[in-house]
This record gives C-alpha cells, sequence and structure tokens, in this order.
C-alpha cells in the first residue's frame, strides 16, 4: 500500500473513512479483499507470497494499513514481512497505542515502514523511520512512502480528493483518486531513486506495466458496522473486478 488518505473523526456517520492505493510488483501474488477463512472476523486483501495484508479491518472496527517508507539504502529485502504488522494488529486486542509501542522495541527487523492502527476510539501511527508513536488528531491525513503528512504531490491531492468527496458517494471518491498526472519535476520529491523513477512513482495512480496501482480501496466505519469497497485495477487503470463486503457490528 503506497498511498492512504484517512478521514478521521471528520464525517458525520463515519468515525473513519479511508481511500487507499495499493501500489505493488504486477507479478507478486495477491488475493483481493475478502473474510479470511483461518480469520472470519478480519476482511482485507491478502499477499499469497507472504500471508500477510496491506491493509484491513475486523467485524469489531479494527483498522490498520501499512506503506514501505522509500529508502533505496535499506537492503535488508529478507527482512520480516511488513504485512505481519497488520495482520497481527487486526488479529489482537491491544490498543492501538499500546500496540505501536510494543512494537518499536523490536521495529528495527522489518524494512522501512508507516503503520496506521485504529480501533473506534483512537488512531495511531508509527514509523521505524521516526520512532515515534503518534495519535492522531481528528480531520484529513495522508500517508504515502515518507512520515506522515510528508507534502508529497501525490499525498496533497489524496487530501484534497478525500476531503471534497468526504461526504459524496464512493463511486466520485474513486473517480478523484484515478488521476495518473503526473507531477511536474520541480515538485518531486528526491528519495534517492532517480529523477525517471520519481516521475513513475509521482502520480497517485500508476499505470507502469511492471509496477503500479493494483488496487484501490475505501472503508468506512462508523458506530453500526463498516463497508470495505475494493477495486482490483489492470495495468492501465482499468477495473478488472469490484468486491464490496459490508457487515452490522456484532
Amino acid at each position: 500500500m503506497c498511498l492512504i488518505a484517512i478521514a478521521w473523526k471528520a464525517h458525520p456517520a463515519f468515525h473513519l473513512v479511508v481511500a487507499a492505493h495499493r501500489d505493488e510488483w504486477r507479478d507478486r501474488p495477491s488475493a483481493p479483499a475478502h473474510w479470511w477463512a483461518d480469520a472470519p472476523h478480519l476482511a482485507g486483501g491478502r499477499d499469497l507470497q507472504a500471508g500477510g495484508t496491506w491493509l484491513g479491518v475486523t467485524r469489531s472496527g479494527r483498522f490498520a494499513a501499512v506503506t514501505n517508507y522509500r529508502d533505496p539504502r535499506d537492503r535488508r529485502a529478507a527482512g520480516r514481512s511488513r504485512g505481519e504488522l497488520v495482520t497481527r494488529f487486526l488479529q489482537g486486542t491491544s490498543e492501538p497505542v499500546d500496540y505501536l509501542e510494543a512494537l518499536a522495541a523490536h521495529a528495527s527487523e522489518y524494512p522501512g515502514f508507516n503503520l496506521l492502527a485504529a480501533d473506534s476510539r483512537t488512531l495511531a501511527y508509527f514509523s521505524n523511520r521516526d520512532h515515534r508513536v503518534r495519535v492522531l488528531e481528528p480531520g484529513v491525513h495522508a500517508l504515502s512512502n515518507h512520515l506522515l503528512n510528508t507534502p508529497w504531490p501525490k499525498l496533497v491531492r489524496a487530501k484534497r480528493a478525500l476531503a471534497d468527496h468526504l461526504l459524496g458517494e464512493d463511486d466520485a471518491l474513486f473517480g478523484a483518486l484515478a488521476d495518473a498526472t503526473p507531477a511536474p519535476d520541480h515538485a518531486l520529491p528526491d528519495t534517492g531513486v532517480g529523477i525517471e523513477r520519481e516521475r513513475e512513482l509521482s502520480p497517485m495512480l500508476i499505470t507502469g506495466v511492471r509496477y503500479g496501482t493494483r488496487s484501490t480501496a475505501i472503508v468506512r466505519l462508523g458506530a453500526s458496522g463498516g463497508r470495505l469497497v475494493e477495486r482490483t485495477l489492470d495495468a492501465t487503470g482499468g477495473v478488472a473486478s469490484t468486491v464490496t463486503l459490508a457487515w452490522p457490528e456484532p
């Protein structure tokens, strides 16, 4: 997952609204969002290579999502899978802050990551690149492959898209997120991957042949339940399939 916009306690009916792109190598096997057979209370896509997920929710209203921290100097490709960070929170009962504080003690075992964890009361964030657990205030936040709310062009656009369509229908928000316009060179970050790669990664929607936006998800969680809608995308950004999961609070 490489682009997440999240509205926390900013909607009259939902305490959490999330709009997120998953960017990944196209040959990495994964399953679309579903209720997991081995954890029936958990819904999300699944990485079929390592077994975890990039974004998930539970029937009780827990939410978590992870992004990679872009740093070509980090060569720990054999480190622990970041997807397990999401899965462990969703399968557990720890408060978000408690979970992230416990994680901090062994966060160096993973390649660079950003992690969001929430229940109905608290939304918290931790990165093993700044080593601080933060409790987020109500409002619209966004996360890509640097620290929370770093104003990369794609992140600014994602925040605006969510804010503009927060009270509207999912289709309008999906449409706003399907923006494949690259950022101008003067606005590109310098993360050490070179100017050509920065250009390729700069749009909200990445349509590369080998690497790109594989899916888009919208999550809405409220007092009485929630909904997860995920669109799986092809290499052109076209919608290949759609999954809608909705549930009442148990």
